[in-house]
């Protein structure tokens, strides 16, 4: 069985060629991107050695269908999803900034609040929280899209006064961060989720907004299950993670964090193929749809032969 561990295409007219983390993209006569979600998979800022089949399609799939789920609240940079590992769509300019919204007190806000802080991005937190408590309202919490490095936390006022983003623009990019959080929350509830928090990305094309990237998948989203959250919650148990978190744990019991002088564990074909079963597991618990695994006998000529024939159809 083959999975997408790189790819190394030349299509007409492309004009250029990134590589991410987890995504190879071809940029198409400096107009469209199409982009190849890789089975690279990343943990504690390192890619490791092996690919997971279908992860990248589990991921791609995700992503195009909350994108037309949401297509109603904000027009997105896709044009086509000519294959289950390969979505098409527009270069947008992008704002410098992610839009990270939360709902609960978790992850890094969580661990600012333990460290004393009450203001995580400019907004203001109350006392007496627990970690992965609801917050009495969804907060934005945004941060610099860093092209080397981390990105950092950074406040609405201080996005506004070094002249980051607009304000006019700023105002509708946090109105669409919400209705979209609304909507991802409302889809979450009806498959017994609970959306914790995610991030969304925006870019222009002359003077129209659009959501581009994806949005509610796993690795972009941290979501609980809703079935017995109450009970953790006033118990202090660590709450039931929907998320590549299960990955993360394996790497910690086998004593790789990303440190340096620390290797990575035997990547056993047991191992590939249980993360594997996970992201699908993943993909039906959050779209509530039976995965269909795309063929995968000759993966890469099937990624190529899709692009091409949907680049023909621009």
């Amino acid at each position: 069985m083959d999975a997408i561990k790189e790819t190394h295409f030349q299509f007409p007219n492309q004009t250029g060629f990134y590589k991410g983390k987890v995504r190879d993209v071809y940029t198409i006569a400096n107009k469209y991107l199409a982009m190849v979600v890789t089975d690279r998979i990343s943990a504690f800022d390192v890619v490791l050695p092996e690919p997971i089949p279908y992860k990248g399609q589990v991921l791609n799939q995700i992503a195009a269908k909350f994108l037309k789920d949401t297509s109603d609240i904000v027009p997105n940079w896709v044009v086509t999803v000519p294959d289950p590992s390969v979505t098409i769509g527009r270069i947008c300019d992008p704002f410098k900034v992610e839009m990270v919204i939360r709902g609960y007190l978790a992850g890094h806000a969580a661990r600012e609040y333990a460290a004393g802080r009450r203001e995580v991005c400019g907004e203001k937190l109350p006392e007496g929280l627990k970690e992965n408590d609801k917050l009495p309202e969804p907060i934005i919490t945004p941060t610099t899209k860093a092209s080397v490095g981390h990105d950092e936390d950074i406040s609405r006022e201080q996005i506004l006064a070094k002249g980051i983003v607009s304000v006019e623009d700023y105002t509708q990019l946090e109105k669409y961060t919400k209705a979209l959080y609304q909507r991802g929350t409302e889809i979450a509830a009806e498959r017994g989720l609970i959306l914790v928090d995610t991030k969304y990305e925006f870019g222009k094309v002359g003077e129209k907004i659009y959501l581009i990237d994806e949005i509610h998948t796993p690795d972009s989203s941290r979501y609980f299950y809703r079935d017995g959250y109450e009970e953790r919650q006033k118990n202090g148990e660590p709450q039931k993670q929907l998320s590549k978190e299960f990955v993360r744990k394996w790497l910690i019991e086998n004593g790789f964090q990303g440190k340096e002088g620390q290797v990575v564990p035997e990547m056993t074909p047991e191992i590939v193929a249980s993360i594997s079963d996970r992201y699908i597991e993943l993909f039906e618990q959050i779209t509530g749809e039976k995965f269909i695994k795309g063929d995968n006998g000759q993966v890469l000529k099937r990624v190529e032969g899709s692009i091409n024939t949907a680049l023909r159809n621009l």
